[in-house]
């Protein structure tokens, strides 16, 4: 059965990386798709950008009252084109990235190849973003931070496809009820809701797309923060699938926070001699990995805020709904969406 692929792309104003992710998608060698722009309450116009392609693309556009990215992509995925004689995909991108020209041929040649219900692909910097982009994209990515789940297929968990680049049948989406109404950590929620409903996932390597990442270090730890925030919320929901893994983060800010009582109460320095060891082991391997200084030493901060305020986030969220036992949408109401 041929693969029948609808783009899904939901949106909060962000009218020139619109722009961008729809100009790589006019420049794909396979043309054999539609795409369905949902804005999702925007403050601006965004119909104007749409207008530039709708002689280059198969596009939809629809706008709705503000409900967050997980249930304007159910909105969106509530407007493709079905084909019965197809098996319909569902392919979910953030406004943010950028896509290679092959990346429609490349997710078709993948599913005639595959046999899965769901995929995912690598997170990568464009050799156009700026430093401290690059630098944060290889925090996120790395196996030494996070255990490559954004970006390597060699992860250190089953692999959980992100809504940056994420294809999911349409019957298998619908049949999980699609995006929960959680704002944040919605898609790892989905792919565990996949898997626990007997579907399987798939890690595609050469779907990659160019994920545009926080311009500074101060939005990128309150991002990073509210997905700690996420963690122990979906352990809740999804208990099979609860990884020690998880509370590194934590366990590295409490290792660090007990490395700076060990030096001024003890006098001792075994701590942070192991730190500062993970801290050259950070540095050589962003060199190796980007060939730029620059970036190799931005990447160390961009790596400790990380796992700080990830690991922050988990702790906070950890105690407030296993100690206080406070129900998740009460602790932490900007995480939901109220119907």
């Amino acid at each position: 059965m041929k693969n029948q692929i609808s783009i899904i792309i939901a949106i909060y104003n962000r009218k020139d990386e619109l722009f961008e992710l729809l100009s790589s998608l006019a420049f794909q060698t396979d043309k054999d798709f539609e795409v369905i722009v949902v804005d999702d309450g925007s403050k601006i116009a965004l119909l104007p950008t749409i207008e530039l392609f709708e002689d280059q693309l198969n596009i939809k556009f629809f706008r709705k009252t503000n409900s967050g990215p997980g249930l304007s992509r159910n909105f969106g995925a509530g407007k493709v084109s079905t084909n019965t004689d197809k098996e319909n995909w569902l392919v979910f991108v953030d406004s943010d990235v950028i896509v290679e020209k092959d990346y429609i041929s490349s997710i078709k040649n993948n599913l005639n190849k595959n046999n899965c219900d769901a995929f995912g692909g690598a997170d990568k910097a464009s050799k156009g973003f700026n430093l401290m982009q690059k630098a944060i994209s290889y925090a996120m990515t790395s196996l030494l931070t996070t255990g490559g789940i954004r970006g390597n297929k060699k992860s250190m968990s089953k692999f959980q496809p992100r809504s940056f680049n994420m294809g999911v049948k349409k019957s298998a989406f619908d049949q999980v009820g699609g995006f929960s109404e959680m704002r944040i950590g919605e898609d790892p929620d989905l792919s565990m809701s996949l898997w626990e409903a007997g579907f399987s996932t798939a890690f595609f390597d050469d779907i990659g797309v160019y994920h545009k990442r926080r311009t500074d270090f101060g939005k990128f730890s309150k991002q990073v923060y509210e997905f700690g925030v996420a963690r122990p919320i979906l352990n809740q929901r999804h208990p099979n699938y609860v990884k020690i893994s998880f509370a590194f983060p934590s366990i590295f800010l409490l290792g660090y926070i007990m490395g700076i009582v060990e030096y001024f109460w003890f006098k001792q320095s075994m701590l942070l001699i192991m730190y500062g060891l993970y801290t050259f082991l950070i540095f050589f391997h962003a060199l190796f990995k980007t060939k730029n200084l620059s970036i190799a030493s931005m990447a160390i901060i961009a790596s400790f805020i990380q796992l700080f305020a990830y690991g922050y986030g988990f702790l906070k969220s950890w105690f407030v709904l296993n100690v206080l036992r406070k129900k998740p949408e009460d602790a932490f109401p900007g995480h939901f969406h109220k119907f």
